[in-house]
């Protein structure tokens, strides 16, 4: 190749001119470019700007040794587990990335769809991977290596073809002791769930207009309402959420397991707002002079953590202890401070945590409409009426043609005694 000659800003036009040629590139459809199922999740190292692939440990053999090539499937929803052998348990406690939470998140970004990487683009198809509490680094003390990870949650959020939203992890970490052939069995979870930020313009509905029981309660921006829910060891799942449904009384329940913030909060409480963390040695200590103060030591609760996933730890009583001492002159003591140590006292326990919904119908009735006017039967007050008429019935008939006449003798009175006479003198003769 001939040696490139240099171009100086008034040849960039004619150089253009000359070699310029058109481009019939078409424009990226990154709809085209979404991940599809069971592809490898791809992820980038921007320290080494290497592209690789986010990695899933299963068992390999009869043994069940850890496999860690084994790439994660995209949609593959999936549990794993193996098992971890060491010839050498203190150095592989500070230089195994395994064993350290921050090798599963750290220093590597997840991409949102399966497309060559483009370090320009970086910030737009490029995810940091969102820790949930996340451990201290593994470390050695009397012969047990502490705050080793056990198990490793992935949760991945994803929405059709707009590819990964956000991703986060979770870590259980356990202690193991020895040193050589220590043996450490590690699990590997990675769940995905429908995005419910993505808007659309044709929104779910629960009834139309009034909702139908046992239908999602909508809430705004968000989709449906939802309350907490459990992991399979019963402890509190961010997020795995059941879907609040209407008219149907709800009450879930589960153990809360990661106290840090509730730590924090009270290590402040007892602590006040400004922390102390250096003590004068003497009353008349100088700021600047680094050898008249002295640290103070702290054993918080992390370090008085029992192995127990489902409970949480929160410090409950502060003991400041300080060692002195009297120096100088018998004759004239001086008080000085020999060391200073904070010494929390915490409480271990479950923290169950409920949701409860309930439905109450506030429905105001009208009153009834009156129904059509019944004929209302009338019987006789006397039960024994139908016997009287029975045994007055010839009675009757022989008193009837007479109760006539005396209304005809009440109106006719000179001739009412001559005409009942005239019918006794023929009553008699017959």
């Amino acid at each position: 190749f001939q040696q490139p000659q240099g171009i100086k800003g008034s040849d960039f036009s004619k150089f253009i001119e000359k070699y310029g040629k058109h481009s019939f590139l078409s424009l990226c459809d990154f709809s085209k470019l979404s991940f599809q199922a069971g592809d490898p999740i791809l992820i980038y190292f921007d320290s080494s700007s290497v592209l690789s692939t986010l990695r899933q440990p299963v068992k390999m053999g009869a043994s069940g040794l850890c496999a860690d090539g084994n790439p994660a499937g995209f949609l593959d929803s999936k549990s794993t587990s193996c098992t971890r052998i060491f010839a050498n348990l203190s150095k592989s406690c500070i230089t195994d990335p395994v064993l350290d939470a921050a090798s599963y998140y750290r220093d590597f970004t997840v991409l949102k769809v399966r497309v060559v990487f483009l370090p320009f683009a970086q910030h737009l198809i490029c995810l940091t991977i969102h820790s949930v509490a996340p451990p201290g680094a593994p470390h050695m003390k009397d012969n047990t290596c502490n705050n080793v990870v056990s198990e490793v949650i992935y949760e991945i959020e994803f929405s059709g073809t707009h590819g990964i939203q956000s991703v986060s992890v979770r870590f259980k970490v356990s202690n193991v002791s020895g040193n050589s052939g220590s043996s450490l069995q590690q699990h590997f979870t990675l769940r995905f769930w429908v995005s419910t930020r993505t808007l659309s313009h044709t929104l779910s509905r629960s009834g139309n207009p009034g909702y139908i029981t046992g239908a999602p309660l909508l809430i705004a921006d968000s989709g449906a309402m939802s309350i907490l829910w459990s992991e399979g060891d019963g402890s509190c799942s961010q997020f795995l959420r059941h879907t609040v449904q209407f008219g149907r009384n709800t009450r879930t329940g589960c153990k809360l397991s990661n106290c840090n913030d509730i730590q924090q909060k009270l290590y402040k409480a007892l602590q006040g707002m400004n922390k102390a963390e250096d003590l004068a040695i003497t009353g008349s200590a100088h700021s600047t002079q680094a050898e008249e103060w002295t640290t103070i030591l702290i054993r918080n609760c992390s370090v008085q953590a029992v192995s127990c996933t489902s409970c949480c730890t929160v410090p409950v009583t502060l003991e400041i202890q300080i060692l002195w001492t009297k120096v100088g002159l018998m004759s004239n003591p001086q008080a000085q401070i020999l060391g200073a140590r904070y010494l929390y006292q915490c409480h271990t326990s479950a923290v169950p945590l409920t949701t409860v919904v309930t439905f109450t119908d506030m429905t105001e009735w009208p009153e009834p409409p009156r129904g059509q006017p019944q004929v209302h039967w009338k019987l006789p007050f006397d039960i024994f009426f139908p016997f009287k008429v029975a045994m007055n019935l010839e009675r009757t008939f022989v008193l009837c043609p007479v109760m006539p006449l005396f209304s005809i003798c009440t109106v006719c009175k000179p001739h009412c005694s001559e005409t009942l006479e005239g019918w006794r003198d023929q009553e008699t003769v017959r």
